[in-house]
C-alpha cells in the first residue's frame, strides 16, 4: 500500500517539476530549442493546452493557464490519494 502511495506522489512530483521547467522555459526562448525542453514540452503541452482553451492570454502575453494547471494537478493528486486510502480501510 505504501509503495503505491509513494509511486503516485512521485509521479505527481515529477510531473509538477516538468511543468515548472516548461513554464520557466517560456521566459528563455533559447532554451526551447534544446532537446530536453522539447522532451518536457512533448509531455506537458497537451496538459497545458487543455487549460489554455479556457483561459485567454491577459493583455496578449500573460498566460495564467499554468497556474490553473498546477492547482488542478495538486487537487487531482489529493483526490486520488484519498480514494486510495478510503478504499483500503
Amino acid at each position: 500500500m505504501y509503495l503505491i502511495v509513494y509511486l503516485i506522489r512521485l509521479f505527481f512530483s515529477v510531473y509538477t517539476l516538468l511543468l515548472l521547467i516548461r513554464v520557466i522555459s517560456y521566459w528563455f526562448p533559447r532554451f526551447q530549442l534544446s532537446h530536453f525542453v522539447r522532451f518536457v514540452a512533448h509531455y506537458t503541452d497537451p496538459y497545458l493546452n487543455f487549460f489554455r482553451r479556457f483561459i485567454p492570454l491577459i493583455g496578449g502575453v500573460i498566460d495564467l493557464s499554468p497556474l490553473l494547471a498546477f492547482i488542478v494537478l495538486r487537487l487531482l493528486e489529493k483526490f486520488i490519494l484519498k480514494i486510495l486510502l478510503y478504499a483500503t480501510r
